[in-house]
């Protein structure tokens, strides 16, 4: 039995932060990519560190959009000048315009080469065989009714709190506030549901100086970040001693971002998912195509277990896909709405798998992931997101709500 009673905290962290400038440089290349071809292939790696960013990876594009021999030919429509023009665009767009960490100046060292062809023989398809998954793999996908996103309360808080703090940082309204922070959110659970707040954790980067030339310190930010944290958390409150908020607990946070520690792509797993409320499967998202199911089976996970629990099926619904590289079907499908279903886990099981080919062309199809749509979920998580216009996140619509309730409108 899980427990109904309990406390639980989940993290985030900003666009700002080192891991993610890396996420959203990574996921650039592969925006980039499916722009020039929407078939295009991409598993992209950023290092950024004080001033410095490598971009590596493997990439394919057909023979039409980069030319005959290589992905990176000089005069291909994908070339090393684009993708270090877009590196840095996205690092401005983020905020960096600091002496450690400068758009303009930072050392991009470009390390993109072409896809294996061992890797494309056994993703690709050819005769009478459909396409492969590009790596094998497990992805969860996870969904309850704590919030209006069906998302864990304590992880969307916590990227609610970062977005807010962001955007007053980007309009000027907060220009004290500088790009790299994280965020840390403690709930407790009262009958399984979040009742209160028992905790806050908010450090950010912040200028050393205020307009008057006077040193900053850690009660001058938390006067500035506390009215955005209130906003947030208004429907479970504060916590009720002040002490268990802390903002900047070592006193100063001015040196940040890749200048105050090195960053990787795909290090925020749990961060990108949710919060560590749900199983994870270990792949990293961002900087791979739709053919990776590390990415694109986690999307569809997700989707699934949401329009489970939007049709009202259940409180809490997991989902786990599993996968073999070069096979064009999942392994298994396992469905636990951990004892908050009103019907049949193996038939909801079946019922699911009859609406949406879980295949990794299936996915890619019924989800249209083939689209420069990436860059966006590199910060604030991937789910609980609201899904755009131009096909961004659509693994967050509940289209399947009328036919889950059809199929078992009579339980």
């Amino acid at each position: 039995m899980p427990l109904s009673d309990y406390v639980f905290t989940s993290e985030s962290v900003s666009e700002g932060h080192p891991d993610k400038v890396c996420d959203r440089i990574s996921d650039a290349v592969v925006d980039a990519f499916l722009a020039a071809d929407p078939q295009a292939r991409v598993a992209c790696e950023t290092l950024a560190t004080t001033n410095f960013m490598c971009i590596a990876g493997e990439v394919r594009l057909n023979k039409k959009a980069c030319g005959p021999r290589a992905p990176m030919l000089k005069n291909g429509a994908i070339n090393k000048k684009k993708i270090e023009t877009l590196a840095r665009a996205a690092i401005k767009e983020i905020g960096y315009e600091q002496k450690g960490f400068h758009w303009k100046t930072a050392k991009i060292l470009n390390k993109l080469h072409g896809q294996s062809a061992d890797i494309a023989q056994g993703v690709d398809a050819s005769g009478n065989k459909d396409e492969g998954a590009g790596d094998q793999g497990i992805m969860f996908g996870y969904a309850c009714d704590e919030t209006p996103e069906l998302m864990p309360a304590p992880i969307q808080y916590a990227h609610n709190i970062l977005h807010a703090l962001a955007d007053v940082r980007h309009s000027g309204k907060e220009p004290i506030l500088l790009p790299d922070a994280k965020s840390q959110v403690t709930l407790r659970y009262v009958h399984g549901r979040p009742v209160a707040c028992t905790a806050v954790v908010v450090s950010t980067q912040h200028a050393a100086k205020d307009k008057k030339g006077r040193e900053l310190e850690s009660g001058d930010i938390k006067a500035i970040v506390r009215p955005y944290v209130e906003k947030v958390l208004k429907s479970v409150g504060m916590p009720e001693d002040d002490n268990q908020f802390y903002v900047n607990p070592t006193g100063r946070f001015v040196i940040g971002g890749p200048d105050g520690d090195s960053g990787l792509t795909g290090r925020k797993i749990i961060v990108d998912t949710y919060g560590g409320a749900a199983p994870h499967g270990g792949g990293a998202f961002s900087g791979k195509d739709p053919t990776k199911v590390d990415r694109s089976a986690a999307y569809a996970a997700r989707y699934l277990a949401k329009n489970v629990v939007a049709a009202g099926l259940a409180r809490r619904c997991v989902i786990q896909l599993s996968y073999a590289i070069g096979v064009s079907h999942p392994l298994s499908v396992y469905v636990d709405t951990q004892g908050t279903g009103e019907v049949d886990e193996q038939r909801l099981s079946k019922v699911l798998q009859e609406l949406v080919n879980l295949s990794p062309r299936g996915i890619r199809e019924h989800l249209n992931l083939n689209r420069p749509i990436y860059a966006r979920t590199s910060a604030y998580g991937h789910f609980g997101r609201t899904p755009t216009k131009d096909g961004g996140f659509s693994w967050e619509k509940t289209d399947l709500v009328p036919a889950l309730k059809s199929a078992f409108n009579g339980r």
